[in-house]
């Protein structure tokens, strides 16, 4: 059995930072992937907004966004926002993963597809649960696990250039109850997607989209066409995310904008907290250094959110939502969208 200081459960974007800045530490790391190939089950729309790519530097990016066109159901009158900063990218999150993979070996990590957690053949100091919002890892360590969740479908693929770059969201509960349906344009590629509250649906999600993409104007693929989807949590970050034996990591922790639903930049800031409390943690073994990844204190930052969220929940009826636009084309209503979506 091989025996290595951390265990990283999940090759997203969290647990490929985490185990690459734990490497570089100089600790023995190992991560454990279930899926054969990063190419498949990715459930991301890959969305990176204006601080993540101030912050830090990213390989497969698509041309930068910053109108954004918001639509009640009627999709008359739609309320456009520009911001004269670059305040979206689209990334290949393939390309990201493949790339994620080769600096986290390149550090020293150990990363093993086709395996799954349990981990037969690794015994680990501690545990890294980056698997996602389902996650096992929280529920082996006694962990809090995500209860409020949406559920999402997209379809991507290439499209012939020549657009403006828009990001086109639209506030429909009859095809998206509790969320958006949306469609990006980033003039290389269009993203096409809604998500929802599961127990609201009222037909399989595939249908729902079709009947998206059948009402509102989308780009011809100029490609194959990828799809993708899964849960995302909405509940805001959980309040028990560490323990002696491990902690949560990105969607596991429940680290995503409750009212957004955007959690990458989230991953990759708390990637960071999660490498240093665990690398403090193991070199003194002081279990109060565990106390500075408190889910509980760090939760205080979605409260706002959290309460757009409830709500945004609260949205049943189209007409209510034709009534909500009214005031989001006030200059008030303006104010507030952008901060929401530009900051």
């Amino acid at each position: 059995m091989d025996t290595v200081d951390v265990l990283v459960v999940g090759a997203g974007l969290a647990g490929l930072n985490t185990a690459r800045l734990l490497a570089e530490s100089g600790l023995d790391v190992a991560v454990c992937e279930r899926r054969t190939s990063l190419e498949t089950g990715i459930r991301t729309t890959g969305i990176f907004v204006r601080r993540t790519l101030d912050d830090y530097e990213l390989p497969h990016l698509g041309p930068a966004v910053r109108r954004v066109l918001l639509y009640p159901p009627s999709l008359n009158r739609p309320v456009e926002l520009v911001s004269d900063r670059d305040e979206f990218r689209v990334g290949d999150m393939a390309g990201i993963y493949a790339q994620a993979v080769k600096d986290a070996e390149r550090a020293g990590a150990q990363v093993n597809l086709n395996a799954g957690y349990p981990a037969k053949a690794t015994k680990a100091r501690f545990t890294i649960g980056a698997d996602g919002a389902r996650s096992t890892v929280a529920k082996q360590l006694g962990l809090d696990v995500n209860r409020q969740l949406i559920t999402g479908i997209e379809e991507v693929y290439p499209i012939r250039t020549g657009s403006t770059p828009t990001f086109h969201c639209v506030v429909d509960p009859r095809l998206a109850p509790g969320y958006i349906a949306w469609v990006i344009d980033d003039g290389e590629h269009a993203h096409i997607g809604l998500a929802g509250r599961a127990d609201r649906f009222t037909a399989p999600l595939p249908q729902l989209l079709q009947r998206f993409r059948d009402s509102f104007p989308t780009p011809e693929p100029a490609g194959p066409v990828q799809r993708r989807g899964g849960p995302i949590p909405v509940g805001g970050l959980l309040r028990r995310i560490v323990s002696p034996q491990g902690l949560l990591v990105g969607d596991a922790a429940g680290a995503v904008s409750p009212l957004t639903a955007g959690g990458l930049d989230p991953c990759m800031r708390m990637s960071e907290l999660a490498a240093s409390v665990t690398f403090d943690y193991l070199r003194s073994g002081n279990k109060y250094v565990l106390e500075h990844y408190d889910g509980a204190a760090m939760r205080r930052r979605y409260r706002i959110r959290s309460a757009m969220r409830r709500g945004l929940s609260m949205v049943r009826e189209p007409s209510l939502a034709e009534l909500a636009f009214a005031g989001l084309r006030t200059p008030l209503g303006r104010a507030v969208a952008k901060r929401i979506l530009f900051n």
